[in-house]
């Protein structure tokens, strides 16, 4: 297969990144309507969320094995046809227990795409020693935002759900055939025998994970605890503990995400001249002192400015976690994705048992200690060196290498 220039794969990995939050933010923009369809109470449609997150957390071991038999290009689109097929299926399903086996298998195929398309990132940024995997992961949330105005656009026509399903299902089938012939190829496979022996030892399929990719692992789940809850409890804590007006509230969430996704955009320009190592170290002590702070502060503005230091310091944190154990291997990236999605699930729930126990100001408190644990944890991990253009730049060669992506 032809090797695809640096932006046409790009590109093409992009796509990937924008279907899996298109196709997430479509079918939770209409958990009203399926709550209805099927008569479910508030604890049935958090358990409903509950079956994403779990199936995705509990498909590790099914991705690292699929990872090495299949390789992150052909798991990649094999994942999103899946996720097509649950999308479609979510569409009609006549009852609540065929809900969750579906919304599980959702999960599954989301761990299986998120490793894949992070895999395929990470290789893009290898092979042609350019950054790239914040702006990748900028996509994901275009990918929020475009589901979101489609399902507006959708409903002010008709509230059925397999027709809004059917449009989404159109578009998102359009991404991985357009994305499909600039996706980096897999490199071939090592033939393994019972008999293969490297320096004079039996060659081992599987290992237990080494400290360095647990460590990975646990930068991951504080990162995406800090994510996951200020998505969750931003207008909460706005509306109960600082007072603000039903209207101010949601500002929080509002606040989060927009710095969020433009420090994704300029972030991969702050790696290239600082590292991937400085760059998670400042950030996530930005979010931490930052929160902090505006807890002790009190009030609208200083909760706000808290709340965007949250947003402008995380947004790296994935991204540059993503590359350091995809060079581990697909095995660690799968571990640490697996523990970047507990901690996605569990990290709302915990937050929410601290704050029964000593309020939601010692919750939120707790969000500050997360994004202060991954600055602790980012100080033993071996950051890949980068490049700076400006004082060290790339000679003039064409541009790209020898593509290996990760299996």
């Amino acid at each position: 297969m032809p090797t695809p220039s640096f932006s046409r794969a790009k590109w093409s990995i992009a796509a990937l990144f924008c279907f899996l939050g298109f196709q997430y933010g479509t079918w939770v923009s209409r958990l009203p309507a399926l709550k209805t369809r099927l008569d479910l109470g508030a604890g049935e449609v958090g358990l409903l969320l509950m079956a994403c997150g779990a199936g995705a957390a509990a498909a590790f071991p099914l991705v690292a094995v699929l990872m090495r038999r299949l390789g992150s290009r052909t798991l990649s689109l094999a994942s999103a046809l899946a996720l097509i097929v649950v999308l479609a299926a979510l569409s009609v399903v006549p009852n609540y227990p065929l809900a969750l086996l579906a919304v599980c298998a959702d999960g599954v195929a989301v761990g299986c795409l998120n490793v894949a398309m992070n895999a395929q990132g990470a290789a893009l940024e290898s092979s042609y020693d350019r950054t790239a995997m914040s702006q990748l992961h900028a996509t994901f949330s275009a990918g929020l935002l475009t589901a979101a105005l489609l399902t507006s656009g959708v409903t002010s026509l008709t509230q059925s759900v397999p027709a809004h399903f059917a449009v989404a299902g159109a578009v998102l089938l359009l991404l991985p055939v357009c994305a499909r012939r600039g996706l980096l190829p897999d490199a071939p496979a090592p033939t393994e025998t019972a008999s293969t022996k490297t320096d004079g030892q039996r060659t081992r399929r599987w290992s237990l994970p080494s400290g360095l990719t647990l460590l990975m692992g646990a930068a991951m789940t504080f990162g995406t605890i800090t994510e996951g809850a200020m998505n969750d409890w931003s207008t909460l804590y706005l509306k109960d503990t600082v007072k603000a007006s039903s209207t101010v509230a949601p500002l929080g969430i509002a606040v989060v995400s927009a710095t969020m996704l433009l420090a994704r955009a300029c972030a991969d320009r702050w790696r290239d001249r600082w590292g991937d190592g400085p760059v998670v170290r400042a950030g996530s002590a930005l979010a931490a002192v930052g929160l902090g702070l505006a807890l002790l502060t009190g009030g609208v503005p200083a909760t706000l400015l808290g709340f965007a230091c949250v947003g402008l310091g995380a947004a790296a944190i994935t991204p540059c976690v993503y590359v350091a154990a995809a060079e581990r291997g697909s095995d660690a990236l799968s571990l640490v994705a697996a523990m970047g999605t507990t901690g996605l699930l569990a990290g709302p729930a915990l937050i929410g048992f601290v704050a029964t126990a000593g309020g939601l100001t010692l919750g939120m408190a707790t969000v500050a200690a997360s994004a202060l644990a991954v600055t602790a944890t980012a100080i033993w991990i071996p950051w890949n060196i980068r490049r700076s253009p400006e004082r060290d730049p790339l000679p003039t060669t064409p541009d790209h290498k020898d593509v290996t992506t990760l299996r």
